[in-house]
Parts: C-alpha cells; structure tokens; sequence
C-alpha cells in the first residue's frame, strides 16, 4: 500500500497502568491489549504514529509536536504518585508535522507546530506508546485535544492525515488515546454504570464486525451519551481517520484486543481497524 492510514485506533491510558509492576490486577489485561494492539500496529510497518492525546489539552489551537528527537521525563500532573517521573526517548517525524500543519492552515483549522525543546509528554500519550512501541522505534508525532474544537473539526483532522500521508507516501497509524465512556467516579475498581457498559459494549461489536459506516454514524450519539473522554474530540480524530481509510477503498479489519476493563468508572479498551492489504 502507498501513502495512506493503514491504521485508525483507540488505546487505553489509564495512569494506574503506567508501571506494570503495580498496575493493579483489574487493569493488567489493558496492558497485554496494548501490546497485542502494538505489535499488530507495527506489523503493517508504519512510518510514523500520529496519537491525539486526551491529557495534551490546548484551548483554541491544533498544536503539532515537530521534533526530531522526543526526550523528556513525563510526570502524571493529576497523579504524580502513579507515575512520578519517566524518561521517553522517541523519534519524532518534522516533515509529517509541518505538512499538517499547512494541510490544515489551508482548510482554516487554527493550528501550528511545537518544537519546544522544553515540551513534555502528557501521560495520555506516554503510557500507550511504551507498551505498543517499547523500543521506541517508530517516529511520533502528537495531536492535543482542542477544547474549542467541535466534533467535527476532529473528523477533519483526522481526514487530514490521511491525505497528507498519501501526499508523502508514507504508512501512518492514528492512535487516539482515550477511554469509551469516561464518567469518572472515586474508586478505581468502578465500572461504568449499566447504561454506558451497553453503550461500550455496541461500540465494540460495530468494531468487532467491520460495520464501518454505522459506526461512523453511531460516533456522535456516542460521544454524547457515553460521556465520552474530552468530549469524543480524541475518538473523532479516529472516527475520520477511519472515514478517510474507507473512502479509499482499503480492505478493513477490526478487531479488539485484551478485555473490556473498567477505571474509575470508565470503560476501557484497545481496538481499532487495521489495512488488510
């Protein structure tokens, strides 16, 4: 396959998964869906992941890291106890980011680049990327969630990766990094009430089965309904990554991997769809 999306999926980043040897036993199979998750990612040979993170959180602006090098310490501001202090090292991917950037400044979405040498990752994106990419071989770049960005500006960006991907033929992964439902309570062993686990549990099943369009027209009510993470805005980057993946015409496989967990009264899984050919 040519430049395209050749994967648009959504991965769990609970912080009480961030260090494996204290995740408690709720949890530790939303690690072995991560790594199963990764190591179906990199086997379709990725030139760069793009991950949209829930916890890199901007008001009005799209901002895209356009480092060559990520390294850094990422600390969980809201639960330093879980993860006080790790170092990423990562590739990053300028020429991607800054072809974005001009694909999205031509369609008038407000963004820009982060090349910061002081930037940091947030746990949203550090805590997937270490056990889908855990020797940190493939280059990265990262999106935020937009507080100002409706639903469907995301659906756009999303799109928009895919046409810059073919623009520069290259195999590029989405990764939105976001819990199902995300009506969050004290108690880290909570599931989701009833009514939202069924919700997550249709959403499975349209992934499940390959029932790409009623997903992407199931997106919105669920984003609405299930309380989704940031308000859906990381799972509709993925919504139009898909979109754009299946108005090409690839072949699309979807598939879950490791179980449906549940933290703090979120619903938690890894799944997504995967090219075929």
């Amino acid at each position: 396959m040519a430049g395209a999306v050749v994967a648009s999926v959504v991965a769990p980043h609970t912080p009480r998964i961030g260090n494996e040897a204290t995740a408690p036993p709720f949890a530790r199979g939303l690690i072995d869906g991560l790594r199963e998750l990764g190591g179906a990612v990199r086997a379709l040979r990725p030139d760069v992941i793009v991950l949209l993170s829930s916890h890199w959180v901007t008001t009005f602006n799209w901002y895209i890291t356009a480092h060559a090098r990520h390294e850094g310490v990422c600390i969980a501001d809201e639960a330093p106890d879980l993860i006080p202090g790790t170092p990423y090292r990562f590739p990053g991917h300028p020429a991607f980011a800054k072809a974005l950037a001009a694909r999205l400044q031509a369609q008038a979405v407000p963004c820009g680049l982060a090349d910061s040498p002081h930037f940091s990752w947030d746990y949203g994106s550090w805590v997937p990327l270490h056990y889908m990419d855990p020797a940190a071989q493939v280059p990265v770049v990262l999106l935020p969630a937009v507080v100002c960005a409706e639903l469907e500006e995301c659906r756009t960006v999303g799109r928009t990766v895919h046409a810059v991907a073919q623009e520069l033929g290259l195999r590029v992964a989405f990764v939105a990094s976001c819990a199902l439902s995300h009506k969050v309570v004290r108690g880290p062993d909570l599931w989701p009430s009833e009514a939202l686990q069924a919700l997550d549990r249709r959403f499975l099943e349209l992934v499940r089965q390959a029932r790409v369009q009623e997903l992407i027209d199931f997106a919105p009510t669920f984003c609405r309904d299930a309380v989704a993470e940031m308000g859906g805005r990381p799972l509709s980057g993925m919504i139009g990554a898909l979109q754009a993946m299946a108005g090409a015409g690839t072949p699309l496989q979807g598939r879950c991997f490791g179980p449906y967990a549940q933290s703090s009264g979120s619903g938690n899984a890894a799944l997504g769809f995967l090219a075929t050919s």
